[in-house]
């Protein structure tokens, strides 16, 4: 995985995120919010398995977004190596922090459903 550090010209205009999100619907308005704060979205998946291929090949993110539960699998694996890679991640659940496994609570959590400008706040936390 290629990390190039964090967005460095402020704010959030260029920042390279990856989406990991099984619901449809959700996915594609969490995409339209980081569109519209200047984000590029690097990749998308829909499954656990999607996530690892989006990983593998190569490509420059800056933070990932992440579902907790997947189709029924746990995103951790996927936060693990992100973490190791460096890129920082905020978990998106419907059940707010308890719904996140406490070794994980260091992130920022944004329970669903979320604004834009909640989205915004988690991201520029989790960069500082």
């Amino acid at each position: 995985m290629q990390v190039q550090g964090r967005n460095e010209g402020g704010g959030l205009n260029g920042l390279r995120i990856m989406i990991v999100e099984d619901e449809s619907l959700v996915a594609m308005q969490l995409e339209d919010m980081l569109f519209d704060l200047g984000c590029d979205v690097v990749g998308l998946a829909m499954r656990i398995k999607g996530a690892h291929e989006i990983i593998d090949s190569g490509v420059a993110m800056d933070l990932a977004i992440l579902d907790v539960n997947v189709s029924g699998e746990t995103v951790y694996p996927v936060a693990e190596r992100l973490e190791k890679a460096g890129v920082p991640v905020v978990f998106a659940t419907g059940y707010g922090k308890e719904g996140v496994d406490p070794r994980w609570h260091g992130c920022q959590i944004v329970q669903k459903p979320y604004t834009m400008e909640q989205i915004e706040s988690s991201i520029e936390r989790s960069r500082n």
